[in-house]
């Protein structure tokens, strides 16, 4: 390998972008490549029901409605921040929870840096407060849930075990678990956010 090529931490993007995944830069941040690398990456490293993958595009769509379910009183800009949750996984792609527990470390960094270009690239916060990311938590949680036993082939009593059982209306985010080819939920994904931007912008 060159000398040029071991120092090499850029992808390239469809939008000509080439972002330094190990110090990256707001500036090469566009919500397009986020939109069309999530409707592609899957959730369940791909162990989910139907003929299309379910991907971590339809698992932000369904956390923000969570979200916005639990907390209705809350600002454009928060819903927005519950959207791009998992967007540095764009680039880095989808680990299981226990999987990126056992890694930690460097993925971790990596995950926090480019989680705070996207939020800075957009206007929000570059580290949102701590009970904000509590109640995004919650609502990730949740979509686990009725990911792991709509979609992933978990019990409902292994599923409760290891994500709660959550307090809402879970027929009310059905629509949220068919999967969706990715240029559908890449086009649904681009709408939420300009709505989300959209409203952001106006407080």
């Amino acid at each position: 390998m060159s000398e040029s090529g071991a120092r090499r931490a850029w992808q390239r993007m469809l939008s000509g972008r080439r972002l330094d995944l190990i110090d990256p830069s707001p500036l090469d941040v566009e919500i397009g490549d986020i939109a069309h690398g999530l409707a592609r990456v899957a959730r369940w490293n791909g162990q989910t029901r139907g003929p299309e993958i379910f991907s971590v595009a339809q698992h932000s769509l369904l956390v923000e409605a969570l979200f916005a379910a639990a907390e209705p009183a809350s600002p454009g800009k928060a819903r927005l921040l519950a959207l791009l949750h998992d967007a540095p996984e764009y680039v880095i792609g989808d680990m299981i929870s226990p999987f990126k527990a056992a890694i930690g470390g460097d993925y971790l960094r990596i995950e926090e840096r480019l989680k705070r270009a996207i939020h800075i690239r957009f206007g929000l916060v570059a580290r949102p407060q701590d009970e904000l990311i509590r109640s995004i938590k919650i609502a990730d949680r949740a979509s686990a849930y009725l990911e792991a036993t709509a979609l992933a082939g978990f019990s409902i009593a292994e599923a409760r075990k290891l994500f709660g059982a959550p307090d809402l209306p879970l027929s009310d985010f059905s629509v949220y678990l068919e999967p969706m080819r990715p240029a559908a939920v890449e086009a649904r994904f681009l709408a939420r956010f300009a709505e989300l931007d959209a409203e952001a912008a106006r407080t």
